[in-house]
């Protein structure tokens, strides 16, 4: 899966312009579906009608974090607000590329009151070499993303947009791996889950199905000092039990875990502290969804370096497709 996730990483599509990279997307999918479709929102739906039994949506955002361009001044740099959960220490000095390609850098005021202390959002800039105003190629409501190449250190995989390409990834290949299934199965990309999950709530509300499964990344507690967390890399995806957004329905959670122990897949338990994911928008629409998350454990998350394990990658497409047979 390797060439997948590099290019899906790889591809533009922050919150409210995912158009590249559903492009991309439904590229891989268009010979692995019986149905493909966009719903008024943007969400890409491919739809696998294997049987008649259950109908389960399986979901994964494909939009990714961002800034957008919110003035520039007449000496043609750029200041910009957030798309999503960003954050000044993890981004200065680092690099975004607009939709064109223009590449801009994260500068930072000289003019501070304490250099050592970490800076305010709001005193950041873009710098994209533009000398003047008129001249800049970039300009009010335009979307950027964070630059940085795939790379590859033995299992684990590096890149930007992890969250959430690395859902799409585990979807795309479950898609292509699936052979039988008594469901009708809808494999969903979903768009503006970094800015409230919007387009997850659409979506199901459109498809009213039996049961509904995100697939996201999620933090770990593997690192130096970091906050304790039952979640490590390379120790099998994680099923979750509750984050600050939902908790997860008993029945969804135990099936993905009886499966799990049945095929002697490796897999974690997760409590998420902080964020949520899709399944928290997906639980609550019409009179109510069964909604579990099946989570990629990922280091550095919202920044432009985030770490998965190849092998825990694997084990989720593995898992999705035992779910799939079994629920």
């Amino acid at each position: 899966m390797r060439e997948l996730i590099r290019k899906l990483t790889g591809a533009f599509g922050p919150s409210g312009a995912e158009e590249p990279i559903r492009k991309v997307i439904r590229a891989e999918i268009e010979p692995l579906a019986d149905e493909i479709r966009v719903d008024p929102l943007g969400s890409l739906i491919a739809r696998k009608q294997c049987g008649d039994g259950k109908r389960i949506l399986l979901d994964a955002h494909m939009d990714e974090i961002g800034v957008m361009v919110t003035y520039v001044d007449e000496k043609g740099f750029a200041r910009f607000t957030r798309i999503g959960g960003v954050y000044t220490l993890n981004h200065v000095g680092g690099r975004v590329a607009f939709a064109d390609g223009t590449v801009g850098v994260i500068g930072i005021e000289g003019k501070r009151k304490d250099p050592n202390k970490v800076p305010k959002f709001e005193q950041l800039y873009l710098d994209v070499g533009a000398t003047s105003r008129d001249d800049c190629p970039v300009g009010v409501g335009d979307p950027a993303v964070f630059v940085r190449p795939f790379e590859t250190q033995g299992t684990r995989l590096i890149s930007k947009a992890m969250d959430d390409r690395i859902g799409c990834a585990v979807l795309i290949e479950t898609l292509r791996r699936l052979e039988q299934t008594d469901h009708d199965v809808h494999f969903v990309f979903a768009v503006q889950e970094e800015v409230g999950m919007r387009g997850a709530h659409t979506v199901t509300y459109g498809i009213d199905p039996d049961m509904a499964i995100a697939v996201d990344v999620t933090t770990t507690g593997d690192t130096p000092e970091a906050r304790p967390m039952a979640v490590e890399l390379g120790k099998g995806p994680a099923i979750k039990i509750k984050d600050a957004g939902m908790i997860a329905h008993p029945a969804v959670r135990d099936l993905m875990i009886q499966q799990a122990k049945k095929a002697e897949i490796p897999y974690q338990l997760e409590v998420l502290e902080r964020g949520t994911t899709d399944a928290a928008a997906m639980q609550l629409v019409r009179a109510g969804v069964p909604s579990g998350c099946l989570s990629v454990p990922c280091r550095y998350v919202h920044t432009p370096s985030e770490m998965v394990d190849e092998q825990d990658v694997e084990n989720s497409v593995q898992l999705l497709l035992e779910v799939l047979q079994a629920a």
